[in-house]
């Protein structure tokens, strides 16, 4: 049984609130890193305020609300909650990791998510976003849990999200610089065209990580199996009228451990996503 330690109770006060849901396999090493870059950037009541106790996942899918409508009307707007500057928590997902991530958190008193087998990128953030949606947050970021994303450009992705009432905004490295020509940056190229042939519309950085979703988005992905963090259900949503930008972020190199993402796997990774933006996606309902 999946079980979440610490972080609030209740959803009251938290509409315009971000969650950072930082998906952990196996990242002992680099979460003290990340939760410092955090605490320093947007000094998180995250861990003063941890609660002790666990519930289980199903306590919190509890009052889920299932109605079948349109993720978005027919001019492709949402209700977007507004704040002004945004006030940052985070829960850590560990996906059944096997290094010593919930003891970790335990220790230091991280809020966490224990997923008791390991369900892959898709079912760890599904996590994370039932959380964020049950208890009531307004916008939740996807946030890597080996250091590569950087605190400081949440608040990008914010201000963005504010200045056009978007769906979704996307971090971009590419926005103000050109792609070079190593093997991911041409997959990234390829999904690139792969979007645009498929939508109409030009994504600069479609395989960056780093990603805002406002709380329609979030309900939707907390509800919905098909949802992925990956680039065919941006896609996706895109043509389901989704009102998608970008902004620009800076991503680092992870602080330690090695990707799973050699040669190999990126290669099929990037066929995936076409296979599934080219042809699959075009049946979906």
């Amino acid at each position: 049984m999946a079980v979440i330690q610490g972080g609030f109770n209740g959803n009251e006060g938290r509409e315009g609130r971000v969650l950072l849901i930082i998906p952990a396999f196996n990242e002992a090493e680099n979460l003290p890193g990340v939760v410092e870059n955090i605490c320093s950037c947007w000094g998180t009541e995250s861990l003063s305020q941890a609660r002790s106790g666990a519930v289980s996942l199903s306590q919190a899918r509890s009052g889920a609300d299932r109605k079948d409508v349109p993720l978005f009307d027919s001019s492709g707007n949402a209700p977007s909650p507004r704040g002004a500057d945004p006030d940052v928590d985070f829960i850590i997902v560990s996906d059944g990791s096997t290094d010593g991530t919930v003891e970790l958190c335990e220790e230091r008193g991280y809020p966490y998510i224990s997923l008791p087998v390991n369900l892959g990128l898709a079912g760890c953030f599904q996590a994370g976003m039932k959380y964020a949606f049950r208890r009531g947050y307004g916008y939740a970021v996807q946030f890597d849990g080996d250091g590569q994303h950087r605190a400081e450009d949440v608040r990008a992705l914010k201000e963005k999200m504010e200045e056009g009432d978007f769906d979704i905004v996307l971090g971009s490295r590419f926005l103000q610089g050109k792609k070079g020509g190593s093997m991911r940056e041409l997959g990234s190229r390829m999904i690139s065209a792969a979007i645009w042939l498929t939508t109409g519309r030009f994504l600069s950085d479609p395989t960056c990580g780093l990603r805002m979703y406002n709380r329609r988005v979030i309900k939707a992905f907390a509800n919905d199996l098909n949802f992925g963090p990956e680039p065919d259900t941006i896609s996706y949503l895109m043509k389901k009228g989704a009102r998608i930008t970008e902004a620009p972020v800076e991503i680092r190199q992870r602080m330690a451990g090695e990707s799973y993402l050699n040669i190999w796997n990126a290669a099929w990774y990037m066929l995936r996503m076409l296979v599934s933006i080219l042809l699959i996606q075009g049946f979906r309902a």
